[in-house]
């Protein structure tokens, strides 16, 4: 359960399902580890970092998610914070988020979702071509809804477009929707995401700094675990 009703392309969701390969979806889960076109996916997406994201080293992170309040609004968190990749590595660890807000304050079922992004080390399971987390069919970020619309922040399946490594196209060098580097905001207004434009709302939150049930609180290029997970 999100805590709040979203309005997806037409469709209102409550709940969702949180995918440890780096996603949440809404009409069912998806188990894919191997990432692929968002919009081939026949099921509602939400991807800061679609890649084969694999837990199990006890050096890694393991995925957690919650529910809070920022600013009066209902949000919903996951975190996917020093994570390795399959199989079973953790020499390489990424760090990244995401953030629901309702807005239904604005129109019925509207929302924000936004990804932060603090440290992304590897790109590609062994399952996926890769080799010691690098090459291969490289991670991708964005959303889709399923059938007609979809969106990939720009160096998604490209070989180490999105790594720390890369200073030009590496997500934690970027931003959209936001002043915050490493953060990209989406708005959800009347069941569809809004093109950006080109100076952020002032009504947008700013995650300098929160804390969330189960979740963890991010800073401008900061992640921390939460206190008592």
């Amino acid at each position: 359960s999100m805590g709040f009703s979203a309005n997806f392309y037409g469709t209102t969701y409550s709940q969702l399902y949180v995918n440890n390969n780096g996603n949440v979806t809404f009409t069912g889960p998806l188990g894919t580890f191997t990432p692929f076109n968002l919009l081939s996916t026949a099921i509602p997406i939400i991807a800061p970092f679609f890649g084969d994201v694999d837990t199990r080293n006890l050096a890694s992170g393991v995925t957690q998610y919650g529910t809070d309040t920022i600013g009066g609004h209902n949000v919903f968190g996951v975190n996917w914070i020093d994570v390795g990749y399959f199989s079973s590595q953790a020499n390489l660890l990424n760090s990244f988020q995401l953030i629901m807000t309702d807005r239904s304050d604005i129109g019925s079922g509207d929302f924000d979702f936004e990804f932060n992004h603090d440290k992304i080390q590897w790109e590609t399971g062994s399952a996926s071509g890769g080799t010691g987390g690098l090459g291969g069919n490289s991670a991708r970020a964005g959303w889709s809804n399923g059938s007609t619309t979809s969106f990939e922040i720009a160096g998604s399946a490209v070989n180490g477009a999105l790594l720390d490594t890369n200073l030009t196209t590496g997500l934690i060098y970027n931003s959209l929707n936001s002043s915050t580097l490493g953060q990209y905001v989406f708005r959800v207004r009347n069941g569809t995401v809004q093109p950006p434009p080109s100076v952020p709302e002032p009504t947008s939150l700013a995650l300098l700094s929160i804390g969330l049930v189960c979740l963890g609180a991010i800073r401008r290029r900061k992640i921390q675990k939460a206190n008592g997970v």
